[in-house]
């Protein structure tokens, strides 16, 4: 009896010790730093792009935001972690920043950060009056106020505001506005931010096309912009070597010395040499800078290639349209601009069948890299492959292959660019 009773009381002190004793801490992912903007662009491992969840053939349809939240976790799968919008006057930017907060407030490892666009127009823009460019339009205050709003709302979201988003090219004839309409707005913001106003570290910028940052005609140098370069904290600028395979199309083509090559081969060469007019085109806007003795960052608001049209860049135009050229464009774009330290808010994430509502074949509704209805276009077709998207959905749906990942099928829609003057078939 005496030693069972020892027994019995040796096995109750070893349980009361083990119980006193604290539980070893579990090992769990930290939330990242408090980042800034100064942290994340230029940073390869916060990749970025632009993006529009917009499902229907009209914005008056706004993504929902368990919809938000879909294409989030598809994005964040993706390593994207840096978001361009365009306009706050619409649901779809606040429904956004909500949709992270929850996110985030699900998982506090969820990181996804946003450049908040505030659309700026000039006088009588989308109205049937005549635009009046040397005015600006009453509801640039509130627009810009919202966004103010929002990223004082939501500063561990937003990063970085864009005043206006292709607002000064004068191509834009419905809506464009001169350069000193921008400049007043970017010296409000700042001026707040000196105020205590906004956050410090929020980044203040314009999203333009390349020659509206001076790397084009001389016609649009002058001082307004020579002050909107010390006044921003980086450039945003636009490159579209896609749209210059109509508009301006010396780089574009099979050279005559690569007719001996393979058709991928020649169109690879032919990528290359957009990727080029791409480089050239980010490098006048440095030369323009540098030439106003500014050293500020440079990165890319805008750039991409669509997969289908049947106007100026398809079977009947250029020949520059399809999933593979996208793939590849894609693929060259990010391995310059990671390597170099630049962020490229590469145009799109999603297909956005509203910006053409009229002509479903219409280049601007397939820059995305995923369809409306979730499937991964050929650039995106190795992370299914490697199940980057199990388990998530759009619209329900499964992420799966365009073409049911037969690439022979999907090359019967690939053109060869011309040779010079020569008219060249499908293959």
């Amino acid at each position: 009896m005496t030693l069972r009773r020892n027994i019995a009381v040796l096995l109750c002190t070893l349980l009361m010790l083990s119980c006193n004793q604290e539980p070893k801490p579990k090992l769990a992912m930290q939330p990242q730093k408090s980042m800034t903007a100064k942290d994340i662009l230029g940073n390869p491992n916060y990749l970025a792009i632009s993006y529009g969840g917009y499902r229907k053939s009209s914005r008056e349809f706004q993504p929902t935001i368990s919809q938000l939240k879909e294409d989030m976790k598809m994005l964040k799968a993706m390593n994207i972690k840096i978001l361009r919008t365009y306009n706050v006057q619409l649901a779809q930017a606040s429904n956004l920043l909500k949709a992270i907060r929850q996110l985030k407030t699900e998982d506090e490892t969820f990181e996804m950060y946003v450049m908040l666009g505030a659309w700026i127009d000039c006088k009588n823009a989308w109205t049937d009056k005549e635009p009046d460019h040397t005015i600006e339009s009453e509801k640039n205050e509130d627009e810009v106020n919202r966004a103010i709003a929002l990223a004082n709302q939501y500063p561990d979201i937003v990063k970085v505001i864009a005043v206006g988003n292709e607002a000064m090219i004068k191509w834009a004839t419905s809506y464009y506005v001169e350069p000193d309409v921008i400049l007043k707005w970017v010296n409000y913001l700042q001026n707040l931010k000196k105020e205590g106003k906004l956050s410090k570290d929020l980044w203040i910028t314009s999203s333009d096309d390349f020659a509206s940052w001076g790397g084009g005609e001389e016609s649009y140098h002058g001082k307004d912009l020579e002050a909107l370069f010390k006044a921003v904290d980086y450039i945003s600028m636009h490159t579209y070597p896609y749209h210059n395979t109509h508009y301006n199309p010396e780089f574009w083509g099979i050279d005559v010395d690569e007719e001996n090559r393979s058709s991928e081969e020649k169109i690879e060469a032919a990528m290359q040499r957009a990727l080029k007019f791409a480089q050239n085109q980010y490098k006048a806007v440095s030369d323009y800078m540098g030439s106003l003795g500014v050293k500020k960052p440079i990165h890319i608001g805008e750039t991409g290639w669509a997969t289908v049209s049947n106007g100026h860049y398809g079977p009947n135009g250029s020949k520059a349209t399809d999933e593979f050229k996208e793939a590849l464009y894609y693929k060259y774009i990010r391995e310059w601009t990671n390597k170099e330290g630049i962020s490229c808010f590469y145009f799109e994430a999603f297909d956005e069948p509203w910006k053409d509502a009229h002509n479903k074949k219409g280049s601007e509704n397939h820059f995305g890299l995923i369809t409306v209805d979730g499937k991964a276009k050929y650039a995106l077709w190795d992370m299914v492959d490697k199940e980057v998207f199990k388990g998530l959905t759009r619209g329900g749906k499964p992420i799966t292959k365009t073409y049911n990942g037969d690439k022979t099928e999907m090359m019967k829609n690939v053109e060869l660019p011309d040779v010079k003057e020569a008219i060249t078939t499908s293959f």
